[in-house]
């Protein structure tokens, strides 16, 4: 067991939101180290929620894309919740994907300058009280130095465990040495005894992140540039279909924790010791929904 259990991944879809509300009580009583909201369900609304359904546990969103607000707008709620909540709450932001974000009519421009100028605007905002710590979402060296100079902490997505001590080698000493500042990572999380069921899982998982050039560029530079080269063959052939065959075990095992009960606390502690502090698990089951995942999950963390 852990010395301190990780955080856990949480979103809201219609129908099942105030079952979400109680899985989420039910996090914070077993003990679980956060709860992160990812956009998926409209994240910065289950935060504003969490305020008031739980008591202690901290929570934050892990990411809000910066283009779908105005930083004046959402200043307003993530002050809110901030205020209200006692100040637990951390607001994550990140840049999205572009193929995402072109869907919504949405055409992002350069992600630093983007990002410093939403920051900007967010502490610019008038009349809105104290804002919470805000943290970038991160993969890659120029983000990670941004992350360090204007925000309170970083979160990485599908991170690979290996590269990590490269990454936070970027981060300088002063920030090292602040407990307050956040070094998430989300990590695909699937348990089972049936352990290729539980490869097979993260990896439909991850399918869709493959698809992506910052997601690939990131893994080429963490020492998988065959698998990515791979990918970017299969795509110019149309051949989508052979993309989680073409993400090796090797990278598997190094971006998502997938097994048995031990296998995956044994990740966990992997994990705190390639210098992430708050490790985001992001449940998935080879047996089914989001609630079997968690009910899995507890099982394994249970004291």
């Amino acid at each position: 067991m852990p010395l301190q259990l990780p955080a856990v991944s949480l979103a809201a879809v219609a129908g099942r939101r105030n079952a979400t509300l109680e899985l989420a009580r039910e996090i914070e009583k077993r003990g679980f180290a956060g709860i992160y909201c990812a956009s998926f369900g409209d994240g910065v609304a289950l935060c504003e929620a969490l305020a008031f359904m739980t008591e202690h546990i901290p929570f934050g969103t892990s990411i809000q894309p910066i283009y779908t607000r105005s930083a004046a707008d959402i200043a307003q709620t993530a002050a809110f919740i901030h205020e209200v909540s006692g100040g637990r709450f951390r607001f994550g932001i990140g840049v999205s994907h572009e193929p995402a974000l072109r869907r919504m009519g949405i055409t992002p421009g350069k992600p630093l300058g983007d990002m410093r100028s939403y920051v900007d605007g967010l502490r610019a905002a008038r009349r809105v009280g104290d804002l919470p710590p805000i943290v970038l979402a991160t993969l890659r060296t120029k983000m990670i130095r941004l992350a360090c100079e204007i925000g309170d902490g970083m979160v990485f997505a599908n991170g690979a465990r290996s590269h990590m001590h490269s990454s936070l080698s970027h981060v300088p000493e002063g920030r090292r040495a602040d407990a307050e500042f956040f070094i998430g990572n989300m990590i695909p999380t699937c348990i089972s005894d049936d352990v290729e069921a539980a490869k097979a899982v993260n990896r439909r998982t991850l399918t869709g992140y493959a698809m992506l050039p910052n997601y690939r560029n990131y893994w080429k530079e963490a020492g998988y540039t065959e698998e990515m080269e791979a990918i970017e063959k299969a795509l110019r052939a149309g051949e989508r279909d052979q993309i989680p065959s073409l993400l090796s075990d090797r990278w598997l095992a190094d971006t998502t924790l997938f097994g048995t009960v031990a296998q995956v606390r044994e990740g966990v502690e992997a994990w705190y010791e390639a210098g992430i502090r708050t490790p985001i698990l992001v449940p998935s089951s080879a047996a089914g929904n989001q609630f079997k995942a968690f009910e899995e999950l507890f099982q394994a963390f249970a004291s």
